[in-house]
């Protein structure tokens, strides 16, 4: 047995490791929801300049468009002006191409009345017409109002499919129609600048987080500084519109095979949001804790220091010198005094050890006169582990013990305990404390105090036979000698009081069959004899732990549990079954009958009421007395 002061050592060692694990647990679950909390800050933070750049950007793109449109529209009035003054410029596409360098455009083309290019700086485009392509149709309307002035959006022309941006006019005169295109660099960088992935690029600092803008329709990467995942499917990389539209607290998914935290935003037509790999998120956690572990271990082992020697010096000690005394008065020095005042728990143990042996001298001296008195048989014993064992007068007698052997045992106390244990292997059921021992019932009852052991052995016979016939008469069955519905209910209230000890169990319902036709064709006396045979089929079957009953008439009840394992338990019932066709009961020397009897069982597996379980076996047992009946005819 281990020593005070190694109890409270490893006492103080679990319990602080118990607390250095509770708080290393806590700072990491701190320090995970520090880490989510800053990386949805900065999501945030990031898609909220994404969106001040995206409308910035989208204003300044609004007025270069704009203004780019004006200035189209101006200067092919000027080109309308130009030609209208001179038209002999119209002979010379060289002085059209100097023209257009200097209003600085790419193309001039004019058209007739009729929607036709009879001239400009691109004869490769001369005979096209309003109806020769999209983009050309738009300005279509032109022939059916001279008042119109258009300018059309960038869009890929038709010949090269160039993005270009076409404004048209008519002249004053209404001859002519003149229409320029312009390359339109300054709007094209503007819109690049509203690209989602140019944006990206400019918030980009964490090399390890990577920024998606999907379409909240399609589902496809529209912009992501990942730039070989953009125009796939979100999808592909492990990204649903069902997570996107909750990602706005964040969200873990695997992303790239990696697992990944994710914050979403809904802006527009997208969502927008930053991903990072949880092992980067995470990555300053593991050394924090190990510093806070290093130093929660340095603290522990000096505050344990510190907490043992005072407990080594103030309590240990003192208990031994207590345990010293102690000693002393078991081995017989009654006269022997605790006297312990370093402090008052240790004051007040000592007036308490004093009281006590002076109390147990007065006992002594009280018990012996009172044992004297009474006309039961009680007894008492004590012994230590080095020590005789001290008895009354009445043990001998209880114990069915002539003087000599009970002096002999008295000697050697092992002796005498293993005496007791062979006693106390035939307890009675349901009794606490009451063992069978030849003619007697003795109830023992033990006070273990260390290596000291007192005890007292009280003859009950006379009691314990009365209340077993009663119980007999109330519990047994008189014609089988199993239990009676009554009995059967205690006992399955009892072993069901504490399922956890029933093992593999069964519950079966067994049925007499053929008993009507016994007691029709040999009388009633017969059809008795048929069902204790039933009985004792029914007790040959059960195991140690069975509980077999007569619930009335021809119907039985065995209840087997204790099993270790569901296969013994199953070898048993099959062995009863088999009984069903290959077994004979003698009603008397001359008259030997099948003994056959239907059977129905359910396994226990756990449940509780035993009375669903009855029910059950009843029906079962019910459907295998149908299908012998069938089976017969």
């Amino acid at each position: 047995m281990q020593t005070l002061k190694k109890l409270i050592g490893r006492y103080m060692f679990k319990i602080t490791c118990v607390l250095v694990i509770f708080i290393l647990i806590m700072l990491s679950y701190i320090q995970i929801a520090t880490e989510k909390r800053q990386a949805r800050e900065t999501a945030t933070r990031t898609i909220s300049q994404i969106e001040s750049v995206l409308e910035e950007n989208q204003r300044n793109l609004t007025e270069i468009q704009e203004e780019y449109r004006q200035t189209c529209l101006h200067n092919a009035e000027i080109v309308a002006r130009v030609i209208e003054s001179d038209p002999d410029v119209l002979n010379s596409i060289e002085e059209l191409k100097d023209i257009a360098e200097s209003v600085e455009i790419d193309e001039i083309h004019v058209f007739d009345t009729t929607g036709r290019i009879f001239n400009g700086t691109h004869p490769q485009y001369y005979d096209y017409t309003f109806d020769s392509g999209e983009q050309m149709m738009f300005f279509k309307p032109m022939l059916s109002d001279k008042t119109l002035k258009l300018v059309q959006d960038i869009t890929p022309n038709t010949a090269e499919a160039k993005p270009m941006q076409y404004s048209a006019v008519w002249s004053e005169n209404g001859e002519f129609i003149v229409q320029i295109g312009m390359e339109p660099d300054n709007v094209m960088k503007a819109t690049e600048k509203n690209e989602l992935s140019y944006i990206f690029s400019l918030f980009r600092v964490n090399p390890e987080a990577h920024y998606y803008a999907i379409d909240s329709q399609s589902g496809k990467i529209v912009g992501s500084t990942a730039l070989e995942t953009v125009s796939e499917n979100a999808s592909d990389i492990g990204l649903s519109l069902g997570d996107l539209q909750k990602g706005k607290e964040g969200f873990l998914s695997r992303i790239n095979g990696r697992l990944s935290f994710c914050v979403f935003k809904k802006t527009g037509s997208n969502y927008i949001g930053r991903v990072i790999d949880v092992y980067s998120l995470y990555s300053t956690i593991p050394v924090t804790i190990l510093w806070i572990f290093l130093s929660l271990i340095i603290v522990t082992y000096f505050l344990v220091n510190a907490v043992i020697r005072y407990m080594n010096r103030y309590v240990v000690m003192k208990i031994d010198d207590v345990n010293m005394k102690l000693k002393s008065i078991t081995d017989g020095n009654l006269d022997e005094r605790v006297d312990i005042q370093s402090s008052a728990e240790f004051a007040e143990l000592s007036n308490y050890v004093n009281s006590m042996v002076k109390s147990l001298l007065d006992n002594n001296k009280k018990m012996s006169y009172v044992l004297s008195k009474t006309n039961i048989l009680i007894g008492t014993y004590e012994y230590g582990a080095h020590s005789k064992v001290r008895y009354t007068e009445y043990m001998p007698e209880i114990l069915s013990l002539d003087n000599d052997r009970m002096k002999s045992l008295a000697l050697k106390p092992n002796e005498f305990s293993a005496f007791l244990d062979g006693i106390k292997e035939y307890p009675i059921p349901d009794e606490h404390g009451i063992y069978r021992h030849g003619e007697r019932y003795i109830r023992l009852e033990e006070i273990n105090n260390g290596d000291e052991i007192f005890g007292v052995a009280v003859d009950v016979t006379a009691e314990t036979v009365k209340r077993l016939e009663i119980e007999k008469e109330r519990d047994i069955d008189i014609l089988t000698g199993l239990y009676n519905r009554r009995g059967l209910e205690t006992k399955l209230s009892q072993l069901f009081a504490a399922p956890e000890s029933l093992g593999h169990s069964a519950v079966l319902m067994i049925d007499a069959d053929g008993l009507k036709e016994i007691n029709d064709t040999y009388g009633h006396e017969k059809g008795d004899v048929y069902l204790k045979k039933i009985g004792q089929a029914i007790t040959d079957a059960a195991s140690r732990y069975s509980v077999a009953a007569r619930q009335g008439g021809d119907e039985f009840v065995l209840f087997l549990y204790g099993y270790d394992s569901e296969n013994k338990l199953l070898e048993d019932i099959s062995a009863l079954e088999k009984m069903q066709s290959d077994r004979f009961a003698a009603l008397d020397k001359e008259i030997n009958v099948p003994l056959n009897f239907s059977l129905g069982y359910c396994m226990v597996n756990g449940r509780t009421d035993y009375n669903e379980l009855l029910k059950e076996a009843d029906e079962k047992m019910y459907l295998n007395k149908t299908e012998r009946k069938t089976g017969r005819l």
